[in-house]
């Protein structure tokens, strides 16, 4: 294991760590990689962990993946998810007050710090004591408990986040949070995290479609997008002095698609509501026939939920499309799987998927479609979503063929791509790695919106 970290060719400038339970604290992780030299560890799964350490994350990864594919059961799935819920449950916002006493689940993790948990993985690092990133709490407190001699940095991955995501004893950690939006900022006070202590950088967006600080790939996309979910050109006229300031007369004249109307369902790493992949597809059937959508349907790298979606399209009688306009692509590792991902996005107008993380991805301009989120921080990033104005929750999905083409026909998708490309931040990569490398940065300032 150290020779593996320590031998790799190539600059590195920060250790990026993440831990491959469910695609959220990977998918920000992947988007940093590049501070890293193209490499992220994962704390829960990296080689020469010690059996005792692996042990307590596999047992915890299992029991949440578990409980997520359960919860669609009728009672038990329900009471089973709401017992675990609970356990990091973030609590009301207003009024405010001091929320900083710990909670069971930090006095846990606590616990078992103090009997050896991560002492070797922050012995590793200390060999070469870059910053150290880190997209989940956990791997933060280690090196905060084991006094690891870099810089700690933690970047939170949800709209608002419970009282787990703060040390035992914030007023003397050393944890540097990376916050995802203002609420969370806020949040961490009411934790008790000193304030020089919070960054507001935004999520944390993968770079190669934003394409630089100004952004030049994301606004010949977005104009792209634009084109497809504004056929009347409804929002175009309505929008069109807006649209000329912010993405210049001569790309907003020239814009036209490059593909067709492109929808993007995304299934979480439990791979729950992949049922609901095949409720939609079923009903746009008859419109990835006549080739007035295409339908990416993405499992990630569960190979059981990509067969499960192609003998669905077969039965739809869509086998002659698949991989045209049906895709259901399948992927070998986690790195393949997030590069992947990325590449469908570049040509996604649509991305219905729960509100997990991938709520942030509004900032890219895709307009997204809810599907019922799953645990409390979903429940606040669906908030967010819907406050900033990027999603909408999913209507009946066996019309959507209906109502997805009467919310496109009227521009009102149109609209959202472009709330969410103006509300949400699009540039937190770029602000991290600015504040962990100590330069200026030439990216604006968030406000602080809550």
């Amino acid at each position: 294991m150290s020779e593996h970290l320590h031998q790799k060719n190539g600059h590195r400038d920060a250790w990026v760590v993440d831990v491959n339970m469910g695609y959220g604290h990977s998918r920000a992780a992947y988007a940093l990689k590049d501070l890293s030299n193209g490499e992220v560890l994962s704390a829960n799964d990296y080689d020469g962990i010690p059996e005792s350490d692996r042990k307590i994350w596999r047992d915890s990864r299992k029991l949440y993946e578990t409980i997520s594919r359960m919860k669609p059961l009728p009672v038990v799935g329900g009471l089973l998810f709401e017992a675990l819920d609970r356990w990091q449950e973030i609590p009301d916002f207003y009024p405010r007050r001091d929320l900083s006493r710990p909670n069971l689940q930090v006095r846990q993790i606590y616990h078992l710090i103090k009997k050896g948990f991560g002492r070797h993985l922050v012995e590793l690092f200390s060999k070469d004591p870059k910053p150290l990133i880190t997209t989940f709490f956990i791997p933060a407190f280690f090196a905060d408990a084991f006094e690891y001699p870099g810089d700690i940095y933690c970047v939170t991955t949800d709209a608002d986040i419970s009282r787990s995501w703060a040390p035992l004893d914030p007023q003397r950690s050393r944890i540097k949070y990376v916050a995802s939006n203002g609420r969370v900022v806020e949040r961490l006070k009411l934790y008790g995290v000193r304030e020089e202590n919070i960054f507001l950088t935004g999520f944390p967006l993968p770079k190669e479609l934003i394409g630089g600080p100004q952004a030049e790939t994301l606004k010949d996309a977005l104009c792209q997008r634009l084109c497809n979910l504004d056929p009347g050109g409804i929002f175009g006229q309505r929008y069109a002095r807006a649209l000329n300031a912010e993405l210049g007369p001569a790309r907003c004249r020239l814009a036209s698609s490059d593909h067709p109307l492109t929808l993007t369902y995304s299934v979480g790493g439990a791979g729950a509501q992949r049922q609901l992949g095949v409720l939609l597809l079923k009903s746009l059937k008859s419109k990835i026939a006549q080739q007035k959508i295409r339908l990416n349907l993405v499992a990630g790298v569960r190979k059981d939920a990509a067969r499960f979606y192609r003998d669905a399209v077969e039965e739809c009688g869509l086998k002659k499309l698949l991989g045209a306009w049906v895709r259901v692509p399948e992927f070998q590792s986690r790195s393949a799987y997030f590069s992947g991902f990325n590449d469908l996005l570049s040509t996604t107008d649509l991305l219905w998927t729960k509100p997990s993380e991938l709520s942030f991805y509004c900032g890219l301009g895709i307009a997204i479609i809810m599907a019922p989120p799953i645990g409390s921080q979903e429940e606040f990033n669906r908030v967010w979503l819907d406050y900033v104005g990027g999603g909408v929750p999913q209507n009946d999905p066996k019309y959507t063929s209906e109502w997805l083409f009467d919310w496109i026909d009227s521009g009102g998708m149109a609209r959202m791509a472009w709330n969410g490309y103006v509300e949400a931040p699009t540039h937190g990569t770029y602000r991290i790695e600015d504040l962990v490398l100590g330069r200026k940065s030439e990216i604006h300032p968030l406000p602080l919106i809550v």
